[in-house]
């Protein structure tokens, strides 16, 4: 169990546990598992492949709903909430960065940021001046009218930073967001997700399988064998 036991707590999950059935078999994914994460930080959950980063944060977000145990954010206990409610919560309050980009290829550069504030329901003038402002940050202010398939690997996932970020959540989450990305890219990418998510004081959660990937983070937390275990 990881608790830091702070009165600032942004982030709370308790006694949380997952199953998925594969064919005849049930898979334990998580296991009783409890943090907390305190407003602004930047906290990274390393551990093996299929330890169950991915599932974690599928139920942060509320994508999916654990079996048993609560996740609570800025007070809110998500697991109280039924799917339609938890959806637009998500699309409100949660950033995502993918390892894969999760670009919409029809959709230009400009058109991908804008799409969670247009889903929001945004004026469509303020949605792309938010829009503009942040593909100008991450250096992307001559491509707005490129589609994702001419930028680099590079590119497309300053393109989802800045999506992730258009909608000024409350909580940024990363799936393994330098997966898909050479080295040096890669560390690019990790280094102007982190600063601009501390820019604006924002939460960031971040999974991956590597602890030297992370090693910026305030917290590292691993997965392993269902549960977590504090990394010094």
């Amino acid at each position: 169990m990881i608790d830091n036991g702070s009165s600032r707590e942004f982030l709370q999950i308790n006694n949380l546990s997952k199953t998925y059935r594969e064919g005849d078999q049930t898979r334990q994914v998580l296991t009783g598992c409890s943090m907390s994460i305190q407003q602004g930080e930047f906290v990274a959950v390393i551990g093996k492949s299929g330890t169950g980063k991915s599932t974690l944060l599928n139920l942060i977000s509320g994508i999916d709903k654990a079996d048993q145990g609560e996740i609570s954010i800025n007070g809110l206990n998500l697991t109280n909430l039924d799917e339609y409610r938890r959806t637009l919560y998500r699309r409100e309050n949660i950033g995502f960065v993918f390892q894969f980009f999760n670009l919409i290829p029809t959709l230009t550069v400009l058109e991908n940021v804008t799409l969670p504030l247009e889903l929001a329901g945004s004026d469509l003038k303020d949605s792309r001046v938010s829009a503009i402002r942040l593909l100008d940050e991450v250096g992307l202010l001559d491509r707005l009218e490129t589609f994702p398939d001419r930028l680099s690997g590079g590119e497309q996932q300053r393109v989802a930073i800045a999506r992730a970020l258009v909608h000024d959540p409350l909580l940024v989450l990363a799936d393994e967001p330098t997966g898909n990305l050479d080295e040096d890219t890669g560390q690019q990418v990790l280094n102007l997700l982190e600063q601009m998510t501390r820019k604006i004081g924002k939460n960031l959660l971040m999974v991956s399988h590597s602890k030297e990937n992370v090693a910026s983070a305030d917290r590292i937390i691993e997965l392993r064998e269902g549960c977590f275990t504090q990394v010094i």
